[in-house]
């Protein structure tokens, strides 16, 4: 399975509010969700934005996965259109967490429990649920928590950034990835695949990841 990491960020790399995309890079986004299998996001997304995940046009595309990940299974079942509209998401969750989510969500959503790995859920073991389910191709759309912990496990292939010419400096902005540590010593290396400008004056970045780590996931 490929798996592509997408973000949108300040030139001092905040990655919040997420009005700083312009219509280009949102349209980037919208077709990278056309030509992939599914999408992942992380709860904290789910918990600040009414997210859909639609592709071009509007569309909420039949066959794709929308998958979202929640340690806690603290999630807005209630009016939230992802559990509302479209396909039913897939929710990965926690063993402990799992039982109390079946029974919260009903048929707005399926749940997966999955085991820990260094103090979060296992990716890699979502990455092997997605691929049973016939997903060659994921993109995991943020945010920082789950970007750092897709890297840090090893699952990301390539990173999609697009750069807004816009700085933060807010120190309570949240970043591209969050952690408690450094991904490598101290850096995670990436190298650059290739580049474009936009009309915004956004750069268009495409990263692979140097040294991916060996999982379960490949």
């Amino acid at each position: 399975m490929k798996v592509s990491l997408i973000a949108v960020m300040t030139l001092c790399g905040r990655i919040t509010p997420g009005t700083m995309g312009s219509r280009e890079d949102r349209r980037f986004l919208e077709e990278m969700r056309a030509v992939t299998d599914a999408g992942l996001l992380g709860a904290g997304t789910v918990r600040n934005h009414d997210v859909e995940m639609r592709g071009p046009e509007g569309k909420l595309p039949a066959r794709r996965i929308r998958a979202l990940v929640s340690t806690s299974g603290n999630l807005p079942l209630e009016g939230r259109k992802i559990f509302r509209d479209g396909p039913r998401p897939l929710v990965f969750t926690s063993v402990a967490a799992a039982p109390a989510l079946i029974a919260a969500a009903g048929e707005r959503a399926e749940i997966v429990a999955l085991p820990a790995r260094e103090g979060a859920l296992d990716l890699a073991a979502a990455c092997e649920q997605l691929a049973a389910r016939g997903v060659r191709s994921l993109l995991v759309e943020g945010g920082a928590g789950l970007n750092y912990r897709a890297l840090q496990q090893g699952v990301v292939d390539e990173l999609l950034v697009t750069i807004a010419p816009k700085l933060s400096g807010d120190r309570h902005a949240l970043s591209l990835l969050d952690g408690d540590r450094p991904l490598g010593s101290p850096f995670l290396d990436l190298e650059l695949l290739g580049f474009r400008q936009g009309d915004s004056g956004e750069l268009f970045c495409r990263y692979r990841v140097a040294e991916k780590k060996k999982t379960g996931a490949e």
